[in-house]
């Protein structure tokens, strides 16, 4: 960056000489001589645009580009409406930064609002925030946020994403956070280990759980709710936003706290990302929601306003009783999932989850007659876990044909998942290669 910095030499040298130090190496004299680079950068000479898209566009031929996807676990393969990107990507949007200006953010700060308006509609939630960066570190933000003096000790079940369990982990090693995993069996979380673990911890603070978990199970929500609350702990919710076009809200259920991923709300797979962390919560935790928060008000005038609300928390003057030192949020993000449920509207998101679970049930069934059996005989919403004799020869196949198979888990089995763009025919030639395989 050193020869876009708007000064001369001489000016800089002042400014070393100013802050004590005598020339540039004089500053980073405590880097190790070793770790230095010494000598000149060869890079290659400059090319034309043409020639540079040429070169770029040959690197990317090199990527395996799958048209059909059965693979989900954390990133799933929806459709994301023209609207979506055509709103998002004009550029009133996409050049406002982060409004600390609030009252000159009008337009930016509205689409936060109507985020977050949408979010509690869609969990039955009483507040949400801004949005977090992603699922995971959603869920270990909403665990510290039931932390507290008497309340210690984090529960979490074996059947949420291991990935969201080993980020809730760092977060709480940092903060001396105990972490105790809950048992599954057969493939759902142990409601009577819970039930004991629970009730022989007073220091027990939350237990999250995943809707539906990991392996697509959908749990007995209200049961464990009722487990949690009688054991005098807060339960989080870790949700797949399509999912709640069906299932019953967390709001209904009674959880405290909604955590998850916003990838599936218009954000496309996008390579693994920028996504989106959803965190909501009722009102008697509105006072310990990280992250930003906007609210409605009416100006001087009396005409409708938005502002950055509770603002006088972690990222300002109370910085030594801070529980997060999150202050920004993923505003594009939560722009693209506002436009898509505004445009699929409640009845459009129905209809994607009714897809989405009526897809993957007649996979599931096409796929145990090929000869694969379904290792859990449980309700699933769109992704199901197979036996398979050799998942990797089966992969491998499939990949041969342009196909993205199940992710493939431990002891040789498949997660399948299913979403609304899966054809009819793209889930029979799965079929067909699973009985050409075996």
């Amino acid at each position: 960056m050193g020869t876009y910095i708007p000064n001369t030499k001489e000016e800089q040298l002042k400014m070393l000489h100013e802050i004590g130090y005598k020339d540039f190496d004089d500053l980073f004299k405590h880097i190790p001589e070793e770790a230095r680079f010494k000598g000149t950068l060869n890079f290659p000479k400059g090319k034309s645009e043409c020639e540079v898209s040429a070169i770029v566009s040959g690197m990317a031929d090199d990527n395996k580009v799958f048209h059909k996807i059965f693979r989900g676990a954390g990133a799933y393969n929806h459709y994301v409406p023209a609207t979506v990107n055509a709103i998002a990507n004009k550029e009133e949007f996409l050049t406002a930064y982060t409004p600390y200006q609030a009252e000159i953010s009008q337009g930016i700060l509205q689409s936060i609002f109507e985020y977050q308006t949408m979010i509690c509609e869609l969990t039955g939630m009483d507040i949400s925030n801004a949005s977090l960066y992603d699922g995971a570190s959603a869920a270990a933000e909403a665990c510290a946020m039931t932390h507290d003096r008497k309340h210690s000790t984090i529960y979490i079940s074996h059947a949420v994403d291991h990935r969201v369990r080993e980020v809730v982990d760092t977060y709480s090693f940092g903060r001396n956070t105990k972490v105790v995993v809950v048992p599954e069996v057969d493939g759902e979380t142990d409601l009577k280990a819970l039930k004991e673990m629970l009730e022989g911890d007073p220091s027990a603070a939350c237990f999250l759980m995943q809707y539906p978990n990991f392996n697509g199970i959908v749990e007995d929500a209200d049961q464990i709710a009722s487990i949690v609350h009688g054991a005098g702990a807060q339960l989080i919710m870790s949700v797949n936003p399509i999912a709640l076009g069906l299932l019953k809200t967390p709001g209904e259920i009674g959880a405290d706290i909604v955590c998850g991923e916003g990838q599936p709300l218009g954000l496309g797979l996008g390579y693994g990302g920028p996504y989106l962390g959803i965190l909501a919560c009722t009102k008697k935790n509105m006072r310990k929601i990280i992250g930003r928060l906007v609210g409605e008000t009416t100006d001087s005038q009396g005409e409708r306003g938005f502002v950055l609300t509770l603002q006088a928390r972690e990222q300002h003057i109370r910085r030594d009783k801070a529980s997060s030192n999150v202050c920004s949020n993923q505003a594009q993000c939560a722009l693209k999932a506002s436009i898509y449920l505004a445009t699929v509207g409640p009845n459009g998101l129905k209809q994607a989850a009714t897809l989405c679970t009526s897809k993957a049930h007649y996979l599931a069934e096409q796929l145990e007659k090929a000869g694969l059996k379904l290792t859990y005989d449980k309700e699933f919403f769109h992704e199901f876990v197979t036996d398979c004799p050799d998942s990797g020869k089966l992969l491998a196949a499939l990949e041969e044909k342009g196909i993205l198979g199940g992710l493939p888990l431990e002891d040789g089995r498949i997660l399948w998942c299913a979403t609304e763009l899966c054809t009819k025919e793209d889930m029979d030639e799965v079929a067909a290669t699973v009985k050409e395989v075996f």
